[in-house]
C-alpha cells in the first residue's frame, strides 16, 4: 500500500513540475492582463465578489473585458450573453481540433477539459497531444495552473485599483499578443508552417481593419487551415 501511495506521489509530483514548466509563458501572460481586467471591473463598478466569480466561473479574457466594457455602458444582460457567446464561437474550432485526441476521456473529465480551455491553453495543448503527450493529470494541472494565474491577477487588480486611474499606460494589453507569439514559435516546424502563419496573421488584421469584428480571427483560421492542408497535400 505505501509503496502504491509513494509511487503515485512521485507520478504526481513529476507532472505538477512538468505541468508548471509548459504553463509558465501562459502565466506569465495572464498574471498582467488578469491584474488589467481586475483593475478595469472595479473601475467600472462591478463589486468585488463578482469581479472574482466572473474569473472563477466565465474564465475567458476577451469575453470578460467585452463583458466589462458591455457594462459600463449600461448594455441589458442578454446584450452580455449574446455577444461573449459570438466572441467565444471560435472554441467549436478548437474543439474540433482536439476531439480525435480525447474520444477515450469521459463525459465528465471532457466538461471539465472544456470549461478551462483558453485560447492559450489550446495552443500549448495542440502541441502537446500532437506528440502523443495526451496524460490527464498533466493536462488538467496545466489548465488549473493557467486559471489560478488568471485568478491571480484578477485579484491583484482589485486590490490595486484604488491606486491606478489608467492601466493603458502600463503597456499591460501587449502581454497576450507576446504570449501568443512565444507560443506560435513553439509550433512552426517548417516554411510551411511559416507562410501560413504569416498569411492567417494578414487576412485576420485585414478582415478587422474591414469591419468584420470578432469573426475575423473564426473565418482567417479557416482559410489558414485550408490552405496549411492544401500546401500540405502539394508536398505529398
Amino acid at each position: 500500500m505505501e509503496t502504491t501511495m509513494s509511487s503515485q506521489k512521485i507520478r504526481f509530483n513529476g507532472a505538477l513540475m512538468s505541468a508548471m514548466k509548459q504553463a509558465l509563458p501562459i502565466v506569465l501572460g495572464f498574471l498582467p492582463v488578469g491584474f488589467a481586467y481586475g483593475v478595469l471591473a472595479r473601475k467600472t463598478g462591478i463589486s468585488i465578489d463578482n469581479t472574482v466569480l466572473m474569473s472563477l466561473l466565465v474564465f475567458a479574457g476577451s469575453a470578460q473585458f467585452i463583458a466589462v466594457g458591455l457594462i459600463a455602458s449600461g448594455a441589458s444582460a442578454m446584450s452580455v450573453i449574446i455577444t461573449t457567446f459570438v466572441v467565444n464561437l471560435r472554441h467549436l474550432l478548437m474543439s474540433a481540433a482536439l476531439s480525435p485526441y480525447l474520444r477515450k476521456w469521459s463525459k465528465l473529465e471532457l466538461a471539465a477539459f472544456s470549461f478551462q480551455l483558453t485560447d492559450e491553453s489550446f495552443a500549448l495543448h495542440s502541441i502537446r497531444f500532437a506528440k502523443g503527450d495526451v496524460g490527464k493529470s498533466e493536462t488538467f494541472l496545466i489548465n488549473s495552473i493557467s486559471q489560478m494565474a488568471w485568478v491571480g491577477g484578477t485579484v491583484l487588480g482589485i486590490v490595486s485599483s484604488s491606486l491606478i486611474s489608467d492601466v493603458k499606460p502600463m503597456g499591460l494589453d501587449y502581454a497576450l499578443p507576446a504570449m501568443f507569439i512565444a507560443l506560435l514559435i513553439f509550433q512552426v516546424k517548417d516554411r510551411t508552417h511559416v507562410v501560413v502563419g504569416v498569411i492567417t496573421g494578414l487576412i485576420s488584421t485585414a478582415l478587422a481593419l474591414g469591419g468584420a469584428g470578432q469573426w475575423n480571427v473564426i473565418i482567417a483560421t479557416l482559410i489558414g487551415a485550408s490552405l496549411g492542408v492544401a500546401l500540405s497535400w502539394t508536398k505529398k
